[in-house]
């Protein structure tokens, strides 16, 4: 690739935390929020995560939280407990919405561009923008 991919969090580009330079922001986002899109340049809701995996893990996190887990690690549990990242990486290898989003992606990047990935988590959660970088790295 001549260009390159990198990936971050909503809130550390709203708090500068991090300098995308003049990166194209990327939201991977299933549902962004009006806030979110006004932080990306844009959103391909085909490489967020499938609705049923998300709301399967978001119940999970809340079990979990009400058990007495925080926030982070009530996520970090759901993300194993449901078999997330192996999940994500099976849809994207499946879906045709999903490859064409992730080709097209690849030939931005293969024509020079910088492209950072955007979701919701900080850091200290899972998050599949980073399986999705593995990914892209991997098939293209």
């Amino acid at each position: 690739m001549t260009g390159t991919v990198d990936e971050t969090y909503v809130a550390a580009l709203q708090h500068d935390l991090i300098d995308p330079g003049d990166a194209t922001l990327v939201g991977v986002v299933r549902r962004p929020t009006g806030w979110f899109r006004d932080v990306t340049d844009e959103n391909r809701p085909a490489l967020g995560p499938p609705a049923a995996l998300i709301d399967e893990a978001k119940d999970r996190t809340e079990e979990l939280k009400r058990r007495g887990m925080c926030d982070e690690g009530a996520h970090n549990a759901a993300w194993e407990e449901t078999d997330f990242a192996r999940r994500y990486r099976e849809y994207l290898a499946n879906d045709d919405a999903a490859h064409d989003a992730l080709a097209a992606l690849a030939a931005r990047v293969d024509g020079g561009e910088d492209v950072w990935l955007v979701c919701f988590e900080g850091e200290g959660k899972r998050c599949h923008r980073h399986t999705l970088l593995e990914y892209l790295h991997e098939q293209f």
